[in-house]
């Protein structure tokens, strides 16, 4: 685990309990699996077909996942493409999607979560735990320009 840059995460797995430890977001994401530093010191690998998410979380101690909103009850205000995911346990999750296709990486996906006093900052997804993905919304999208505010012509320019 080369870097000196790591997160907090919180594995979570589908039959399994939890696993806490440390990822360098840029190097975390292997062929095999997500690499893992537990706060033992030791280097694991856990394969992807056995997490159901990785959530970048603030503490490792605070409360259940379950107590935590998981959809959004309104449209999002944030950027990006607003995705409803089923988990292979049937899980519903929301999350806001980068809306630039090149950050979008084979492994899965990394959502920004609908609730942002929670705990988890953000949750990667990989795609062997979903079920399904779907686009709710385009939130921000760039193709509809916002409108200018009409300036008067009794005003004058500050630099003319």
């Amino acid at each position: 685990m080369a870097g000196s840059t790591t997160k907090k995460v919180l594995i979570r797995r589908f039959d399994r309990e939890p696993l806490t430890g440390f990822v360098n977001p840029l190097t975390y994401l292997l062929a095999e699996g997500i690499e893992l530093l537990t706060p033992s010191g030791t280097v694991s690998v856990v394969p992807y077909p056995d997490i159901k998410t990785v959530c970048f979380v603030k503490d490792f101690d605070s409360s259940e996942p379950d107590q935590e909103k998981k959809v959004f009850q309104n449209r999002p205000k944030m950027d990006g493409l607003w995705v409803r995911m089923q988990l292979r346990d049937a899980e519903i999750l929301d999350g806001i999607l980068s809306n630039n296709l090149l950050q979008l990486g084979g492994e899965g996906f990394t959502v920004v979560p609908p609730d942002p006093n929670s705990n988890n900052q953000k949750l990667f997804v990989p795609r062997a735990a979903l079920r399904q993905i779907h686009v709710l919304g385009v939130v921000g999208s760039p193709l509809k320009p916002r409108k200018s505010k009409p300036v008067s012509k009794d005003q004058g320019r500050l630099f003319d």
